[in-house]
This record gives structure tokens, sequence and C-alpha cells, in this order.
């Protein structure tokens, strides 16, 4: 079975998570960091910036995927895939430690936890209707 709407928001999801890997890695360098944060609020900035991205995303891909699969329209997906999407890309830049939620950590956060209740809710239904 393949994915036409969820692939291209997995592809582009992951590139995303590329640019956050190399991230972490070129601040862990100028640190001077092996592992952890060393204590530095820049390193730890950056691996919690790709961290919220690992603990969101692939839950919502493969809801998505799920939802795919079980015939939810174009329309639908298109629409989660996109606020996903924004939502992902603008949350990094309100995570900054030692500064109170910023306005886009704020909304990137929302924005991906309705997403994933939307999804799960369409499942639900989808199950039992």
């Amino acid at each position: 079975m393949t994915f036409p709407i969820t692939s291209p928001f997995a592809a582009a999801l992951t590139l995303l998570f590329v640019v956050l890997t190399f991230a972490v890695i070129k601040t862990r360098q100028a640190a001077k960091v092996g592992l952890g944060d060393g204590g530095n609020p820049l390193v730890l900035q950056a691996m919690r910036r790709q961290a919220n991205f690992v603990e969101n995303v692939p839950l919502t891909l493969l809801l998505m995927a799920l939802a795919e699969a079980g015939g939810t329209g174009a329309t639908l997906l298109t629409l989660c895939g996109s606020a996903l999407l924004l939502a992902r890309l603008i949350h990094p830049f309100g995570i900054k430690v030692g500064a109170d939620a910023q306005p886009a950590r704020i909304i990137g956060a929302v924005v991906t936890t309705l997403v994933q209740l939307v999804l799960a809710v369409l499942l639900i239904f989808h199950r039992f209707a």
C-alpha cells in the first residue's frame, strides 16, 4: 500500500529533522560537548528542539498513515499534514533556554496536539462508526 498524502509530509518532516540534528551536532562541536549538554544552555536548547520533534512527529505520522489507510479523505489529511508541518517549522524557534514560553513554542505545541487529537478521534470514529 502506498501513502500518497502522508509520504510527502513524512519526507518534508524528515528534512526538518535532519536540520535539527545538524544544529545539535554543530552546537555540540562549538561547545566541545560529546555527550549530554555539558551544562551548556545552547547545547540543551538544540537538544530540546530536536527531542521535542522526536517526541511528537513519529506518532503523528503514524496516525496520519493509519487514517489514510483507513480511507480518510485527502483534504482532511492534507490539512492535518500541513498544520503539523507548519507547527513543527515554527516550534523550535520558541524553545529558548532561560526564557519564558515563547509564542512560537506555544502555537507549535498546541497545533501539533490538536492534529494528534483530530487524527486519534478520527481513527476511533472509523473503528466504531
